[in-house]
């Protein structure tokens, strides 16, 4: 039985593939252009200012449009509405909380500096004074003020990067933290080189220091979310596991047919089969069984519980259980079905189930049922198949001191029974119930030899198809 879903508002869907597709090759033609002039500008006279900043430009721009495509790439694989709702609320949460974001164009958070060795000189760019939060009218920072600025873990790897640069003559890359005059800590990218004189000694450093403060903060929101979503997988197949692994010990262990009871005339060639969901890897409350009583009568049952998961196995255990305690006892179905809605009343975790519950006398030839609130047996005879008339019940847990009615029919020689959950649904039966579909292998049901090669051709007909959920189906052939 699924679940029942939400309609407090629409879910957020993905973005369509072709669109993303069309912006990834647009960014792979910008990268193209962007790298050709950075290639260009590779050539240029090094003792330029000018064009030393376009150059530094395009490499930031092509870092830029890579990690762009990186994240296109991403977008395309898809994620989850949950995800993409989290990504969408992190700059809102962000924002509230007072980060201090800051508009404006990627040119305005990113600056130049230059600082000359002989002279003591300090060149800055206006956009450098906006980045450091500093008064454009303000003295910029020597080299050994700049760390000043820094938080004081990062202070170390300043230092590092400059002395390497001035004695070394290795260029700058490398991030540190800033903390401004409004208390706001930025993030600051630093790429430099060292200007050497005509006789090869470094005469000044220049460097392009550009506020990345928003991309790492975007960055970590991925990072969140990918580790989020990582232990959600995880802690999914896990549950799932261990759903499956309950289901397993609980459902019953034999495969194929099965002759119930195992002696005397009438028996019944009973086969069930357990079908997973087509468009989940959720595990229902989904339950079959068949169990030969002490008085010789035979169980047959089929049922379904609301939710998914261990809490639905779980429930399912339980309510499995105390069916076949009760049926071992003699309680007959329809005061068995009450027992069980009393049982779902008094749980500690809410549940709504369905079930039919039969009882065959293999000496008298015949079937006593009750059902709650579930698909009624099909009954297929001579080639042809009807549905068996419904005692009254409800679901079980749905209303306190109801009365489940009971029905008998005699079944004959030959006769096959089939007993499904309501998870055999296809999306394409448009509301529809399985019951036509079913009633329509009736031809093909007449010619099986055997209650498993009646599974058979049902799982033939759904095991392929996208359902509503997990279901089960049993068959029990009459014998003679």
């Amino acid at each position: 039985m699924p679940s029942p879903l939400s309609a407090d508002r629409p879910a957020p869907q993905p973005p369509e593939r072709a669109a993303v597709d069309v912006l990834i090759n647009r960014t792979r033609r910008l990268r193209g252009d962007v790298d050709a002039v950075r290639r260009d500008a590779v050539l240029v006279d090094e003792d330029d200012p000018q064009l030393r900043w376009q150059r530094a430009l395009c490499e930031l721009a092509v870092n830029q449009l890579d990690s762009l495509g990186a994240h296109l790439g991403q977008l395309k694989e898809g994620l989850s509405p949950e995800t993409a709702e989290q990504l969408a609320a992190e700059p809102e949460q962000e924002l509230s909380q007072g980060t201090g974001r800051e508009p404006g164009s990627l040119l305005s958070r990113v600056g130049s500096a230059e600082w000359d060795l002989l002279t003591d000189e300090v060149s800055w760019s206006a956009e450098l004074f906006q980045i450091f939060g500093r008064p454009p009218q303000s003295d910029p920072l020597s080299l050994d003020e700049l760390p000043s600025v820094l938080l004081p873990e990062d202070q170390p790897l300043l230092t590092s990067l400059v002395t390497a640069c001035l004695v070394d003559g290795k260029p700058i890359d490398g991030e540190f933290r800033i903390l401004r005059t409004d208390g706001r800590i930025r993030t600051l990218h630093m790429m430099g080189e060292p200007v050497l004189d005509a006789d090869g000694c470094t005469a000044s450093m220049w460097a392009v220091l550009r506020d990345v403060s928003e991309l790492r903060r975007s960055q970590n929101v991925v990072l969140r979310t990918r580790d989020s979503v990582r232990r959600q997988q995880h802690m999914a197949r896990t549950e799932r596991r261990m759903a499956v692994e309950l289901q397993e010990a609980v459902l019953p262990p034999w495969r194929g047919s099965l002759r119930l009871p195992q002696q005397g005339p009438g028996a019944l060639d009973v086969a069930a089969h357990y079908l997973p969901s087509e468009s989940t890897d959720l595990i229902g409350g989904d339950w079959y069984d068949a169990l030969q009583l002490p008085d010789g009568r035979t169980l047959l049952t089929v049922g379904d519980l609301t939710g998914h998961g261990i809490p639905a196995t779980t429930a399912m255990a339980m309510l499995l259980g105390a069916l076949r305690g009760m049926a071992v006892a003699g309680i007959a179905p329809g005061a068995l079905m009450g027992h069980l809605n009393q049982l779902l009343e008094s749980s500690v975790q809410p549940a709504l189930g369905s079930a039919i519950c039969c009882r065959f006398d293999p000496v008298s030839a015949t079937l006593t049922w009750a059902q709650a609130g579930h698909p009624a047996p099909l009954l297929f005879r001579n080639g042809a198949g009807r549905p068996l008339p419904p005692p009254d019940g409800v679901l079980l847990g749905a209303a306190s001191g109801v009365a489940f009615e009971q029905d008998e029919v005699t079944l004959l020689p030959g006769d096959v029974l089939v007993l499904h959950t309501d998870g055999l649904t296809r999306r394409s039966d448009r509301g529809a119930g399985p019951e036509e579909t079913l009633l329509s292998l009736a031809p093909r049901l007449a010619k099986a030899r055997s209650a498993q090669e009646c599974v058979r051709i049902v799982v033939e007909e759904y095991g392929g198809t996208e359902r509503l959920g997990d279901a089960c189906v049993l068959v029990a052939r009459i014998g003679a």
